[in-house]
């Protein structure tokens, strides 16, 4: 590991988080828009299979290209926050894949308490459960010395404060 290069804080990685999906809110709905104008969807349920696989390779697309290219989302610049692997160095397209996949374990302690539940009783306490569960996924964080979270450890990738390079004065 590279000590020159910290763990940004969990509140600051989690504010990542939350702008990140807002950012995404605006590519997932031109995303959906593009799908049922070229699939003919009339109705939102028809094909719902199909739109939720066709996302999901979108949001993996934006992933892996801009990890693999820089190490930073949109947000992430926001937030100078980078993603490197564990030597420091950029991430390659196949660890970028990776981290994508194992990333959608933030979201299963709130889908299996929401399945043993037997479901929310509405998108209110759905959402309240997700958000539990990513908090929760997040903590895990702190159980490691290094702060990073588990399923970058796994990918050998890390989470690290980065401050671009002042610009030279003209």
């Amino acid at each position: 590991m590279i000590p020159a290069l910290p763990a940004p804080g969990l509140p600051r990685r989690l504010a990542c988080f939350v702008y990140e999906g807002v950012l995404l809110f605006g590519v997932l709905m031109i995303s959906a828009y593009l799908y049922s104008s070229l699939t003919q969807q009339r109705h939102a349920l028809h094909g719902k299979t199909g739109l939720q696989a066709f996302l999901f390779i979108v949001l993996g697309i934006y992933f892996v290209w801009f990890w693999s290219r820089g190490g930073q989302t949109v947000a992430m610049k926001a937030w100078h926050i980078r993603l490197v692997d564990a030597q420091g160095a950029a991430v390659t397209q196949p660890r970028a894949l990776a981290r994508y996949l194992l990333a959608w374990a933030w979201f299963v302690p709130g889908l299996v308490a929401l399945s043993l539940a037997g479901g929310a009783a509405g998108a209110g306490p759905m959402f309240g459960v997700l958000t539990l569960g990513v908090l929760g996924f997040a903590a895990l964080a702190r159980l490691r010395p290094d702060r990073q979270f588990w399923h970058d450890v796994v990918c050998g990738t890390r989470l690290v404060h980065w401050h671009p390079a002042p610009r030279p004065k003209i």
